[in-house]
């Protein structure tokens, strides 16, 4: 299987949003938490980049094991 085979997979991208969801909450709360609780609001560029990192690390991580494999 070819490396953007496995990317497209459903299961891959599954399994990118579910850790993207849950670190990307994490690294919110803990680089934007402090403006959130004192009622300010962060750059709003942030938060969707703070999602964005760990849903392309899974994504490739997980084509990368998928199309070499193992």
């Amino acid at each position: 299987m070819g490396f953007w085979d496995a990317f497209r997979l459903t299961a891959t991208q599954q399994r990118a949003l579910r850790v993207a969801a849950i670190v990307g909450t994490v690294l919110t709360l803990i680089n934007q938490g402090d403006l959130i609780l004192a009622g300010s609001v962060p750059e709003i560029w942030k938060i969707p980049l703070t999602y964005l990192v760990p849903y392309c690390v899974s994504s490739y991580s997980s084509a990368a094991m998928l199309s070499s494999g193992r």
